[in-house]
């Protein structure tokens, strides 16, 4: 299948690789000329303008995959398509869009019979090797006709352990994406997603703050510990109820830098925590972990302890996250590109 791939940035890049390694035609678009260029010397056909994607994409059904920051950038690239394309065409949002918008720009691009798919995307920078969990919202056909794009970004089976009771056939969820609803529906998991995200990264923040503080003057002595917090992440890594990704990226984070003098503990938020919290409220569900994780982020920016350090360090691990302060040159993923995502106008920022 060919594809076009709207932004070249953190995430937006490695999917046109990783889409290209399966075989799939990409022609790629960033307002940047280096990550276009870095795209095509490895097989990407890239162009100048939205205009250009369109007409070198050729008939339809035209599939664009737009890999934006949420917000204005995305909504002028998608009206933008909007006027390009005709009936049959696709257009995949892949960023981190307010499932509301989701709703309102499928209604609006359906009157053109144009086909709208939101798909939340997880694997940060480390997708291109390790692929992607997606979570996919959209009318049934559109999202089937996709099945062969989703199921080249995906993870696939892998090394895990099926599940008891799912032996029986293997299905979307087990490779690592799922159809979750109508338009709105992926962005929707994929923000709460990203909710349980803050709570579990908070968590360790703490824990690993706690450890850290046993040493404390404030302690009577036969009652503090000296502890390698690089050691306790190892071997909670191994076998342990709470081993997880992100515990292994701050074990490596630790290794890297037991004092973690490189990050700031400045903490940003992508907006996706705030809109759990707002759904949370509309659904009267409480959500008194999620919402004090995001909290703890916003106080992050007037002062900064250890385990806001362990949370930046997480960030950076996964997404690539800059926070202010630190760290100041990040080690690039072997194949990833650096750069923002941009349209034509050269705003935004790389995706996250």
């Amino acid at each position: 299948m060919r594809v076009g791939v709207v932004g070249l940035g953190r995430m937006g890049g490695n999917i046109a690789r990783r889409l290209m390694k399966a075989g799939h035609g990409c022609v790629v678009f960033d307002a940047l000329d280096e990550p276009r260029e870095v795209l095509a010397k490895e097989g990407a056909t890239a162009v100048l303008s939205l205009a250009d994607m369109v007409t070198t994409l050729g008939e339809n059904p035209r599939v664009i995959w737009v890999m934006l920051p949420a917000g204005r950038i995305t909504e002028a690239t998608v009206e933008c398509l909007a006027d390009l394309l005709g009936p049959g065409d696709i257009v995949i949002d892949g960023g981190n869009s307010h499932y509301k918008d989701d709703i309102r720009r499928a209604k609006t691009l359906a009157e053109r019979r144009i086909s709208y798919v939101d798909c939340g995307t997880s694997g940060g920078v480390w997708g291109v090797e390790r692929g992607y969990c997606m979570m996919i919202g959209g009318l049934k056909e559109s999202v089937d006709y996709l099945d062969p794009i989703f199921s080249a970004l995906a993870p696939g089976m892998g090394g895990i352990a099926r599940t008891p009771g799912r032996e029986n056939g293997e299905s979307r969820a087990e490779r690592g994406y799922i159809h979750a609803g109508p338009s709105g529906a992926g962005h929707f998991v994929k923000m709460v997603h990203n909710g349980i995200e803050y709570g579990l990264m908070q968590a360790y923040a703490e824990g690993f703050d706690i450890l850290r503080n046993k040493d404390s003057a404030n302690l009577p002595e036969d009652q503090r510990f000296a502890l390698n917090l690089a050691d306790i992440a190892e071997v909670w890594r191994r076998g342990s109820v709470i081993s997880s990704w992100l515990l292994d990226l701050g074990a490596a984070a630790l290794v890297a830098d037991p004092q973690l003098s490189g990050f700031s503990g400045f903490v940003q938020d992508s907006g996706e925590g705030r809109w759990t919290i707002e759904a949370a409220m509309e659904e009267a569900v409480p959500a008194e972990v999620l919402s004090s994780a995001l909290y703890a982020r916003f106080r992050s920016r007037q002062e900064h302890s250890f385990g806001e350090k362990m949370l930046s360090a997480m960030r950076f691990a996964f997404g690539g996250h800059i926070e202010a302060g630190g760290p100041i040159e990040p080690e690039p993923h072997p194949e990833n590109t650096e750069g923002r995502s941009t349209t034509q106008n050269g705003a935004g920022q790389s995706h996250a």
